[in-house]
């Protein structure tokens, strides 16, 4: 499993991994199913609607923007993500931390032709198995990675964190148990990377999550141990949830 670590402009390091080869080809081939689906629906459409030149005409207008302009448009539209991507829960994001711009899709877009078209594909497998950050030529001229923002099926959050003799473990913060294992998720990162990244911006990223958690539980008191609060909230879910 290979993983890219992203700068954000808050200066917050955030580890993500990297999309695999397999999964990348999946999205190219829903995508292409979906190419080509809606392009024979429109030639059904025209079919029947046209005569003549006028068909043909219409056919060709039709035709071309969905075959050439389906992908690049797709990610302009949905920041970083056509339905394949999408369906395989994966995403274009900038190495820098940026977000996305139409020039970086524009490039990635454009560098298809060498990568996939031409090479028949053999040029995007070799770059994105050899590369350090899975990369095809498109993605290095634009800076951009391909990485999952789904976990995986078979993480929980009891995976990451083991509680041991719990059995007469009293929650401090019952009303945890309304939030999702994603956002329990997401506390669980934050103390990990303010431990592993002792700074100024982690540290805040700590004080802020904290301040979250204080407004969605009702708490009023001021918490003075902030990475200690956050185990017991994650704690707390756990028990409480499992």
């Amino acid at each position: 499993m290979r993983t890219i670590e992203i700068t954000t402009t808050q200066n917050v390091s955030i580890e993500y991994e990297l999309a695999a080869i397999r999964e990348r080809i999946i999205a190219f081939m829903i995508d292409s199913i979906i190419m080509w689906t809606s392009i024979f629906i429109l030639l059904i459409v025209v079919e029947l609607a046209t005569t003549g030149d006028m068909r043909r005409y219409v056919f060709y207008i039709v035709w071309v923007p969905i075959f050439f302009f389906y992908t690049l448009l797709s990610e302009i539209l949905a920041n970083g993500q056509s339905w394949g991507k999408k369906a395989m829960g994966i995403k274009v994001v900038k190495i820098s931390g940026t977000e996305g711009g139409v020039s970086d899709y524009l490039i990635r877009w454009t560098f298809r032709m060498v990568d996939i078209y031409f090479s028949l594909g053999s040029v995007a497998t070799l770059l994105i198995s050899s590369t350090e950050k899975a990369q095809r030529l498109g993605d290095v001229i634009a800076n951009t990675a391909v990485i999952k923002v789904k976990p995986k099926s078979n993480l929980r959050l009891k995976d990451i964190i083991r509680i041991r003799s719990l059995q007469n473990y009293v929650p401090q913060y019952p009303e945890i148990k309304h939030m999702s294992e994603a956002e329990m998720l997401v506390v669980k990162n934050v103390i990990d990377r303010a431990k592993k990244y002792p700074n100024t911006a982690h540290r805040e990223a700590v004080n802020d999550l904290v301040e979250v958690l204080r407004e969605r539980l009702n708490i009023t008191e001021q918490i003075t141990e902030p990475i200690a609060f956050l185990r017991t909230v994650i704690n707390d879910y756990i028990v409480l949830t499992r």
